[in-house]
């Protein structure tokens, strides 16, 4: 069963010379160890091997809003188009996104893409170490496309702020779901929240598990229930994406990632935590 959104590095090697495709490293780099956790933008790593073609999207710099309720908010739909526009992206391009970590920085650029209205983007399985891995050769330094014209259209129903979230809690139409990990959840989690930690809808080569161990998964927490609407959250608006990504998988088109998540949530003490 093929999975939409979701391209392996052989296919891509044999797109070839598509004069509409457009592939785009999205890499940023997050350390976590003593003290806060360390984020730098992964332009440099970019310049040291990457997808022969490949551009450079900066989420870190150039698609976060330093005025959001989180580090990474979306940027405004104008800035977005504006941005993917300079890197060469328009209405009719085919879009491959790809990173060098654990693959939730192809989803969020994914996801941004979709909340701007745009559905012709695959996430390449496994990331740079897949087409490594395949024996592909990389390229170093800048590479890039000619500028064009990007319209954004915004899908409002794939974002939610804190205050929709907060309406969320008392409605049993919504499933909220965590994308962190099992430790960070029993930490501390939005009330009524699953958990489906982003790590375990991947294997060991950090590509997506196929449809039916996803729909397990998903089956799991009533996460495939259709009076249910998911909404997914982590720490940063990151790793839910991933989450989203992998409920694309199976069908479920209509999930939201809460863009804020638990940086916004905890921010006014007053907002409830369940710990379990």
């Amino acid at each position: 069963m093929s999975t939409p959104h979701l391209i392996t590095a052989s296919d891509l090697r044999e797109l070839g010379d598509d004069p509409k495709l457009r592939i785009v490293d999205a890499t940023v780099h997050l350390r976590f160890g003593d003290g806060a956790p360390q984020i730098e933008s992964g332009r440099e790593s970019y310049l040291a091997g990457h997808i022969p073609g490949a551009t450079f999207i900066d989420q870190l710099v150039a698609l976060s809003d330093a005025d959001g309720e989180a580090p990474f908010a979306v940027v405004s739909s104008d800035d977005f188009a504006a941005v993917v526009g300079d890197a060469g992206i328009g209405d009719d391009s085919r879009v491959v996104v790809y990173d060098t970590e654990n693959g939730i920085w192809a989803t969020r650029l994914w996801w941004h893409f979709g909340l701007e209205g745009f559905d012709e983007i695959a996430v390449l399985d496994g990331g740079l170490q897949a087409w490594v891995d395949a024996g592909f050769p990389i390229d170093r330094g800048e590479s890039g496309y000619p500028p064009a014209d990007f319209t954004a259209r915004r899908r409002p129903e794939r974002i939610e702020s804190t205050d929709e979230v907060i309406a969320d809690v008392d409605d049993d139409s919504v499933l909220l779901i965590n994308a962190l990990d099992r430790d960070a959840f029993a930490g501390g989690h939005i009330p009524g929240s699953v958990n489906v930690p982003f790590g375990e809808l991947v294997d060991e080569r950090g590509r997506l598990k196929d449809v039916p161990a996803l729909r397990e998964i998903f089956d799991a927490v009533g996460a495939l229930d259709a009076g249910a609407r998911p909404v997914t959250y982590c720490g940063g608006g990151i790793a839910a994406t991933a989450a989203a990504f992998a409920l694309s998988a199976v069908g479920r088109d209509d999930a939201a990632v809460y863009d804020g998540p638990m940086n916004a949530w905890t921010s006014d003490p007053a907002r409830p935590l369940e710990t379990s």
